[in-house]
């Protein structure tokens, strides 16, 4: 009776910390978390946009200030299966009149990122 006791107690203490084993053929969910935005939703976006216009192309922002309106904030972060996190932030700001002014972040308009021509 002690023995089998004693069993129960060791298997329960072993099956409760499971987490360090790793077993096969057990799949692992990624985590998301935040906006997905993306170079083509960015070269949507264009000066004198409403805050409507901007929140339709991107979607509601992770964080808009209760303080200050004229900024939102898109951040966007996934852990995949095998532990490899990602990030990507942008950030949007308005004008006084709600109006796009400009972004700042890890995506940029094409148009920015293009070389410009060099005059002669």
């Amino acid at each position: 009776m002690r023995i089998l006791l004693i069993c129960l107690i060791s298997l329960s203490l072993l099956t409760t910390g499971c987490s360090w084993l790793k077993f096969p053929g057990v799949h692992k969910v990624a985590i998301q978390q935040g906006n997905i935005v993306d170079q083509e939703m960015i070269d949507k976006l264009r000066p004198g946009m409403t805050k409507s216009q901007v929140r339709f192309v991107l979607g509601t922002p992770l964080v808009a200030d209760t303080f200050d309106q004229s900024r939102w904030d898109y951040y966007f972060s996934r852990i995949s299966s095998e532990g490899k996190k990602t990030q990507e932030q942008v950030t949007i700001f308005f004008d006084n009149d709600d109006k796009l002014e400009r972004m700042t972040g890890d995506y940029l308009p094409s148009a920015a990122l293009a070389p410009k021509p060099r005059s002669e």
